[in-house]
């Protein structure tokens, strides 16, 4: 199983890498496109890994290769800041991504296990929210066994918005 970290600042080639992966593998699933990611410069991918390594969210990868010299998934969890002060904080789960020779090895569970404790240990949320595509029913299955309920929300899908994307919560210990 590969080993799961935090992602850092210089670790922005292998983000780059994995970020193209994503976007080719499964382009309706990020509101990115591939073009436009291929298009950043390594300054802009370089700022993107620092940000993404910041205070405010948690970015999990998991090293795939012997060496180190790739990802197989990523997982990054932000905070929400409430408009609301008397609400309690909460954090988002985007950018999910499991490589597709790691699928069903259980690297999903433990790439979701570790955002959900970093979401409620280290950014101080109390639940965790996500969007999943109303037609992606491995998908909805698998954060219904992770402890994720749908809320009955739903807003427009963002790269088709003749379908939904139900929002989907769990509270955190």
């Amino acid at each position: 199983m590969p080993r799961v970290r935090r992602l850092r600042a210089d670790d922005w080639q292998l983000l780059r890498t994995v970020r193209l992966e994503m976007l080719a593998d499964t382009p309706m699933a990020y509101v990115e496109s591939l073009d436009a990611a291929r298009r950043q410069t390594d300054t802009q991918w370089q700022e993107r890994a620092a940000a993404m390594s910041g205070d405010s969210n948690v970015t999990l990868v998991a090293d795939g290769g012997e060496d180190g010299s790739k990802l197989s998934g990523l997982m990054r969890v932000v905070v929400q800041h409430p408009q609301d002060p008397e609400k309690p904080l909460q954090a988002m789960l985007i950018s999910v991504y499991v490589a597709p020779e790691h699928r069903g090895l259980g690297l999903a569970d433990e790439l979701l296990n570790q955002a959900c404790k970093a979401a409620g240990e280290d950014l101080g949320a109390e639940h965790l929210e996500l969007g999943v595509h109303q037609d992606n029913s491995r998908a909805l299955a698998f954060y219904r066994r992770h402890g994720f309920e749908t809320t009955g929300a739903s807003r427009p899908y963002p790269q088709d918005t003749s379908k939904l994307e139900l929002v989907m919560e769990r509270p955190l210990p």
